[in-house]
C-alpha cells in the first residue's frame, strides 16, 4: 500500500510505499477523519499523529466521509458533495465511491501530519514550500501585515512573478484586491441609500393620496346614501298623505 503523507505547516507531501501489511494493519477499520500515532509506519515516524484524510482503491474510485463501509457503493450525487463536479445545472448521477472505512483493499492511503515527531523527515519537514498566492481580500491583507484603516492595502498585495521570457522585462501578476472600500464603492453606497429613501418618501406620499382619495370617495358614498334616505322617506311621506285623503 502507498502512503501519501502531508504536512500542513510546510506545504509539503510525500508519497511512501509500504509493502509489509502489519505497519499498515494498526489504519484498518479506522474511519476517515481519525487521528492516531503513526509509529508502525517506522522510526522517523515515532512520536507523530497523523489524521486519515482519505484514499482510493486499486480500482481508483476514492473514499468518501460520511459512507459508513469499507466496501464499494452506489449513491445518487449532486452538486456540492464530494467525489462529484456536475456539468450541467441541477445534474445529478450515481457513482461508485469506497466507504469511510480503511481496509486492505486501499491502494493508496491519504495522511496529514497533525502533531510533529522529534526526528525530521526528509522531504517533509525539512523543507518548506511557499504558498504560490497571498490573501486577496482586504481585510486578510491587513491582518498579515498588521495594517491599519489609514494604509493602502494595494501596496501590500503579494505578487507572483510570470515565466520569464527571453529577452523581456520580468513581469508581475497581482489579484485584485476584493472588498476594498474605494471613493466609488462609497459613491454608490450613498446613491443606493439616496434611492431608498426617495421611494419611501414616493411611498409615503402615494399612501396620503390615497388615503385622501378614500376618504373623500367614503364622504361622497355616505352623502349619496344620505340623500337617498331622504328621498324614499320624503316618497314614502307623500305616498302616505295622498293615500289617507
Amino acid at each position: 500500500m502507498k502512503i501519501n503523507i502531508a504536512f500542513p505547516a510546510t506545504g509539503c507531501q510525500k508519497l511512501i510505499e509500504i509493502a509489509d501489511e502489519l505497519k499498515v494493519r494498526p489504519f484498518y477499520e479506522k474511519r476517515m477523519g481519525q487521528e492516531m500515532d503513526a509509529d508502525t509506519l517506522g522510526e522517523e515516524f515515532k512520536g507523530y499523529v497523523v489524521r486519515i484524510t482519505g484514499g482510493n482503491d486499486k480500482q481508483g474510485f476514492p473514499m468518501k466521509q460520511g459512507v459508513l463501509t469499507n466496501g464499494r457503493v452506489r449513491l445518487l450525487l449532486n452538486k456540492g458533495t464530494t467525489c462529484y463536479r456536475p456539468r450541467r445545472d441541477g445534474e445529478r448521477k450515481r457513482k461508485s465511491v469506497r466507504g469511510c472505512i480503511v481496509d486492505g483493499n486501499l491502494a493508496v492511503l491519504n495522511l496529514a501530519i497533525v502533531k510533529k515527531g522529534d526526528a525530521e523527515i526528509p522531504g517533509l519537514t525539512d523543507n518548506t514550500i511557499p504558498r504560490r498566492l497571498g490573501p486577496k481580500r482586504a481585510s486578510k491583507i491587513r491582518k498579515l501585515f498588521n495594517l491599519t484603516k489609514d494604509d493602502d492595502v494595494c501596496q501590500y498585495v503579494i505578487k507572483r512573478p510570470l515565466p520569464l521570457k527571453e529577452g523581456k522585462k520580468q513581469k508581475y501578476k497581482a489579484p485584485k484586491v476584493q472588498r476594498l472600500v474605494t471613493p466609488v464603492m462609497l459613491q454608490r453606497k450613498r446613491h443606493r441609500l439616496a434611492l431608498k429613501r426617495r421611494r419611501g418618501e414616493k411611498n409615503r406620499l402615494a399612501a396620503a393620496e390615497y388615503a385622501k382619495i378614500l376618504a373623500q370617495r367614503q364622504k361622497e358614498a355616505k352623502e349619496a346614501r344620505e340623500l337617498k334616505r331622504k328621498r324614499s322617506a320624503s316618497l314614502r311621506e307623500s305616498k302616505r298623505s295622498t293615500s289617507s285623503q
